[in-house]
Protein backbone atom coordinates (compact mmCIF):
# COMPACT_ATOMS: atom_id res chain seq x y z
CA UNK A 1 0.00 0.00 0.00
CA UNK A 2 1.51 3.33 -1.06
CA UNK A 3 -1.22 5.79 -0.04
CA UNK A 4 -3.97 5.70 2.55
CA UNK A 5 -6.79 8.23 2.25
CA UNK A 6 -9.13 8.81 5.17
CA UNK A 7 -12.49 10.49 5.48
CA UNK A 8 -13.13 13.08 8.18
CA UNK A 9 -16.42 12.83 10.11
CA UNK A 10 -16.61 9.71 12.31
CA UNK A 11 -13.36 8.48 10.78
CA UNK A 12 -10.96 11.00 12.30
CA UNK A 13 -13.34 13.40 14.04
CA UNK A 14 -16.11 12.65 16.53
CA UNK A 15 -19.43 14.24 15.61
CA UNK A 16 -20.51 14.86 19.22
CA UNK A 17 -19.78 18.57 19.11
CA UNK A 18 -21.44 18.98 15.71
CA UNK A 19 -24.80 17.59 16.77
CA UNK A 20 -24.69 19.16 20.21
CA UNK A 21 -24.13 22.59 18.69
CA UNK A 22 -27.02 22.08 16.26
CA UNK A 23 -29.27 21.04 19.16
CA UNK A 24 -28.30 24.18 21.03
CA UNK A 25 -29.00 26.33 17.96
CA UNK A 26 -32.43 24.77 17.48
CA UNK A 27 -33.27 24.90 21.18
CA UNK A 28 -33.79 21.16 21.73
CA UNK A 29 -32.10 18.72 24.14
CA UNK A 30 -29.02 17.06 22.59
CA UNK A 31 -30.43 13.58 23.23
CA UNK A 32 -33.52 14.45 21.14
CA UNK A 33 -31.45 15.34 18.11
CA UNK A 34 -29.12 12.36 18.66
CA UNK A 35 -32.12 10.01 18.70
CA UNK A 36 -33.40 11.51 15.45
CA UNK A 37 -29.96 11.16 13.86
CA UNK A 38 -29.97 7.50 14.86
CA UNK A 39 -33.40 7.01 13.31
CA UNK A 40 -32.22 8.59 10.05
CA UNK A 41 -29.13 6.37 9.97
CA UNK A 42 -31.15 3.21 10.63
CA UNK A 43 -33.50 4.08 7.75
CA UNK A 44 -30.61 4.72 5.37
CA UNK A 45 -31.32 8.45 5.18
CA UNK A 46 -29.12 11.52 5.34
CA UNK A 47 -28.30 12.26 8.97
CA UNK A 48 -29.15 15.91 8.29
CA UNK A 49 -32.75 14.78 7.82
CA UNK A 50 -32.86 14.82 11.62
CA UNK A 51 -32.61 18.61 11.44
CA UNK A 52 -35.43 18.77 8.90
CA UNK A 53 -37.57 16.58 11.15
CA UNK A 54 -37.27 19.21 13.85
CA UNK A 55 -37.66 22.10 11.40
CA UNK A 56 -39.56 20.91 8.30
CA UNK A 57 -38.32 22.60 5.14
CA UNK A 58 -35.16 23.79 6.86
CA UNK A 59 -32.36 24.99 4.55
CA UNK A 60 -29.40 23.45 6.35
CA UNK A 61 -26.80 25.44 4.41
CA UNK A 62 -28.58 28.72 5.15
CA UNK A 63 -28.83 27.79 8.82
CA UNK A 64 -25.11 26.95 8.86
CA UNK A 65 -24.32 30.41 7.49
CA UNK A 66 -26.62 32.05 10.03
CA UNK A 67 -24.82 30.24 12.85
CA UNK A 68 -21.46 31.46 11.56
CA UNK A 69 -22.69 35.06 11.34
CA UNK A 70 -23.97 34.76 14.91
CA UNK A 71 -20.56 33.62 16.10
CA UNK A 72 -21.72 30.06 16.68
CA UNK A 73 -20.04 28.39 13.73
CA UNK A 74 -17.77 25.37 13.55
CA UNK A 75 -15.17 24.63 16.18
CA UNK A 76 -12.65 21.83 16.23
CA UNK A 77 -9.81 21.01 18.58
CA UNK A 78 -7.74 18.08 19.76
CA UNK A 79 -10.57 16.74 21.92
CA UNK A 80 -12.67 16.13 18.80
CA UNK A 81 -10.18 13.61 17.37
CA UNK A 82 -10.56 9.91 18.06
CA UNK A 83 -7.70 8.71 20.24
CA UNK A 84 -6.21 6.43 17.61
CA UNK A 85 -5.84 9.16 14.97
CA UNK A 86 -2.39 10.53 15.80
CA UNK A 87 -0.78 7.16 16.63
CA UNK A 88 -2.12 5.53 13.46
CA UNK A 89 -1.30 8.36 11.08
CA UNK A 90 2.12 8.80 12.65
CA UNK A 91 3.00 5.13 12.24
CA UNK A 92 1.79 5.10 8.65
CA UNK A 93 3.94 8.07 7.71
CA UNK A 94 6.92 6.59 9.57
CA UNK A 95 6.48 3.49 7.40
CA UNK A 96 6.74 5.61 4.26
CA UNK A 97 3.04 5.67 3.40
CA UNK A 98 1.52 8.83 1.94
CA UNK A 99 -1.35 9.89 4.21
CA UNK A 100 -4.19 11.98 2.79
CA UNK A 101 -7.22 13.28 4.67
CA UNK A 102 -10.07 14.01 2.25
CA UNK A 103 -13.73 14.12 3.17
CA UNK A 104 -16.92 16.13 3.18
CA UNK A 105 -16.61 19.38 5.06
CA UNK A 106 -16.58 23.12 4.84
CA UNK A 107 -13.59 25.29 4.02
CA UNK A 108 -13.60 26.28 7.69
CA UNK A 109 -13.34 22.61 8.68
CA UNK A 110 -10.30 22.29 6.43
CA UNK A 111 -8.64 25.25 8.13
CA UNK A 112 -9.37 23.86 11.59
CA UNK A 113 -8.04 20.41 10.70
CA UNK A 114 -4.83 21.78 9.23
CA UNK A 115 -4.35 23.90 12.36
CA UNK A 116 -4.17 20.65 14.36
CA UNK A 117 -1.00 19.74 12.46
CA UNK A 118 -1.98 16.13 11.88
CA UNK A 119 0.69 13.70 10.65
CA UNK A 120 -0.65 13.83 7.09
CA UNK A 121 0.75 14.85 3.73
CA UNK A 122 -2.47 16.54 2.62
CA UNK A 123 -5.66 17.65 4.40
CA UNK A 124 -8.51 18.83 2.17
CA UNK A 125 -12.29 19.11 2.33
CA UNK A 126 -15.05 18.80 -0.24
CA UNK A 127 -15.77 22.54 -0.10
CA UNK A 128 -12.17 23.26 -1.02
CA UNK A 129 -12.39 20.86 -3.96
CA UNK A 130 -15.83 22.10 -4.96
CA UNK A 131 -17.35 18.61 -5.04
CA UNK A 132 -18.83 16.35 -2.34
CA UNK A 133 -18.88 12.64 -1.71
CA UNK A 134 -20.30 10.43 -3.13
CA UNK A 135 -19.87 12.28 -6.44
CA UNK A 136 -17.47 10.29 -8.68
CA UNK A 137 -15.55 13.51 -9.34
CA UNK A 138 -14.62 13.63 -5.65
CA UNK A 139 -12.99 10.22 -5.92
CA UNK A 140 -11.28 11.22 -9.15
CA UNK A 141 -9.70 14.00 -7.13
CA UNK A 142 -8.79 11.48 -4.43
CA UNK A 143 -7.04 9.30 -7.01
CA UNK A 144 -5.09 12.33 -8.22
CA UNK A 145 -4.13 13.43 -4.71
CA UNK A 146 -3.01 9.90 -3.82
CA UNK A 147 -0.05 10.11 -6.22
CA UNK A 148 -0.20 6.32 -6.46
CA UNK A 149 -1.99 3.74 -8.64
CA UNK A 150 -5.57 2.91 -7.53
CA UNK A 151 -4.42 -0.62 -6.72
CA UNK A 152 -1.98 0.85 -4.19
CA UNK A 153 -4.43 3.40 -2.73
CA UNK A 154 -6.73 2.55 0.17
CA UNK A 155 -9.75 4.72 1.01
CA UNK A 156 -10.90 4.41 4.62
CA UNK A 157 -14.31 5.53 5.87
CA UNK A 158 -17.33 4.69 7.99
CA UNK A 159 -20.14 5.55 5.56
CA UNK A 160 -21.09 2.82 3.05
CA UNK A 161 -22.69 5.03 0.40
CA UNK A 162 -20.46 8.08 0.80
CA UNK A 163 -17.16 6.26 1.30
CA UNK A 164 -17.14 2.56 0.55
CA UNK A 165 -19.26 2.14 -2.58
CA UNK A 166 -18.04 5.15 -4.60
CA UNK A 167 -14.41 4.50 -3.69
CA UNK A 168 -14.74 0.91 -4.91
CA UNK A 169 -16.49 2.14 -8.08
CA UNK A 170 -13.50 4.43 -8.69
CA UNK A 171 -11.18 1.42 -8.58
CA UNK A 172 -9.64 2.26 -5.20
CA UNK A 173 -9.06 -0.33 -2.52
CA UNK A 174 -11.41 0.06 0.43
CA UNK A 175 -11.57 -0.34 4.19
CA UNK A 176 -14.83 0.03 6.11
CA UNK A 177 -14.40 1.38 9.63
CA UNK A 178 -16.86 0.29 12.33
CA UNK A 179 -17.15 3.71 13.89
CA UNK A 180 -19.98 6.17 14.37
CA UNK A 181 -23.67 5.49 13.68
CA UNK A 182 -23.29 4.50 10.02
CA UNK A 183 -20.15 2.45 10.63
CA UNK A 184 -21.72 0.35 13.37
CA UNK A 185 -25.30 0.06 12.10
CA UNK A 186 -24.40 -1.04 8.57
CA UNK A 187 -21.19 -2.95 9.33
CA UNK A 188 -22.62 -6.40 8.66
CA UNK A 189 -24.95 -5.53 5.81
CA UNK A 190 -24.29 -7.94 2.90
CA UNK A 191 -23.47 -5.08 0.53
CA UNK A 192 -20.83 -3.76 2.92
CA UNK A 193 -19.34 -7.19 3.54
CA UNK A 194 -19.25 -7.88 -0.20
CA UNK A 195 -17.69 -4.57 -1.18
CA UNK A 196 -15.20 -3.83 1.60
CA UNK A 197 -11.79 -5.34 1.01
CA UNK A 198 -10.98 -4.80 4.67
CA UNK A 199 -13.20 -4.23 7.70
CA UNK A 200 -11.55 -2.66 10.72
CA UNK A 201 -12.43 -1.50 14.24
CA UNK A 202 -9.62 1.01 14.73
CA UNK A 203 -7.28 3.07 12.58
CA UNK A 204 -4.27 1.46 14.22
CA UNK A 205 -5.19 -1.73 12.36
CA UNK A 206 -4.20 0.01 9.13
CA UNK A 207 -0.55 -0.25 10.08
CA UNK A 208 -0.72 -4.00 9.43
CA UNK A 209 -1.49 -3.22 5.79
CA UNK A 210 1.83 -1.51 5.25
CA UNK A 211 4.21 -3.93 3.61
CA UNK A 212 7.98 -3.56 3.44
CA UNK A 213 9.46 -3.30 -0.08
CA UNK A 214 9.51 -6.66 -1.83
CA UNK A 215 6.92 -8.26 0.43
CA UNK A 216 4.53 -10.75 -1.11
CA UNK A 217 1.13 -9.42 -2.16
CA UNK A 218 -0.51 -11.80 0.30
CA UNK A 219 1.11 -9.87 3.12
CA UNK A 220 -1.60 -7.23 2.80
CA UNK A 221 -4.33 -9.74 3.40
CA UNK A 222 -5.06 -9.78 7.11
CA UNK A 223 -6.22 -6.81 9.11
CA UNK A 224 -8.04 -7.95 12.22
CA UNK A 225 -10.32 -10.95 12.31
CA UNK A 226 -12.62 -9.63 9.57
CA UNK A 227 -10.07 -8.77 6.87
CA UNK A 228 -11.38 -9.61 3.42
CA UNK A 229 -9.22 -11.09 0.70
CA UNK A 230 -6.80 -12.81 3.11
CA UNK A 231 -4.16 -14.87 1.37
CA UNK A 232 -4.52 -12.93 -1.87
CA UNK A 233 -7.10 -15.31 -3.31
CA UNK A 234 -10.31 -13.25 -3.07
CA UNK A 235 -11.96 -10.86 -5.54
CA UNK A 236 -10.20 -7.90 -3.94
CA UNK A 237 -6.78 -9.23 -4.95
CA UNK A 238 -8.04 -10.07 -8.42
CA UNK A 239 -9.20 -6.50 -8.84
CA UNK A 240 -5.87 -5.18 -7.61
CA UNK A 241 -4.12 -7.25 -10.27
CA UNK A 242 -6.49 -6.05 -12.97
CA UNK A 243 -7.83 -9.58 -13.41
CA UNK A 244 -11.26 -9.34 -11.81
CA UNK A 245 -13.56 -12.07 -13.06
CA UNK A 246 -16.96 -11.32 -14.57
CA UNK A 247 -18.62 -12.92 -11.55
CA UNK A 248 -16.65 -10.79 -9.08
CA UNK A 249 -17.37 -7.67 -11.08
CA UNK A 250 -21.08 -8.48 -11.14
CA UNK A 251 -21.08 -9.05 -7.40
CA UNK A 252 -19.35 -5.74 -6.75
CA UNK A 253 -21.76 -3.89 -9.02
CA UNK A 254 -24.67 -5.61 -7.34
CA UNK A 255 -23.40 -4.41 -3.98
CA UNK A 256 -23.30 -0.83 -5.21
CA UNK A 257 -26.88 -1.19 -6.38
CA UNK A 258 -27.98 -2.70 -3.06
CA UNK A 259 -30.13 -1.40 -0.28
CA UNK A 260 -27.60 1.16 0.84
CA UNK A 261 -27.71 3.24 -2.33
CA UNK A 262 -30.09 5.58 -0.51
CA UNK A 263 -27.69 6.20 2.35
CA UNK A 264 -26.30 9.73 2.05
Amino acid sequence: METIVLGIGETLVRDDRRWSSWADWLGVPPHTLSALVGAAVAQGHDAADALRTLRPGMDVEAAYRARSVAGRGEHLDESDLYQDVRPALGELRAAGVRVVVAGNGSARAGELLRALDLPADLVVTSAEWGVRKPDPEFFARVAEAAEAPPSATLYVGDHPADDLFPAAAAGLRTAHLRRGPYGHWWADHPDVVETAEFRIDALTELVALVRPPGAEAAGAGAVGSDAEGAGGEGPAEEEADGEETDAAGAAREGARRGALRSVR
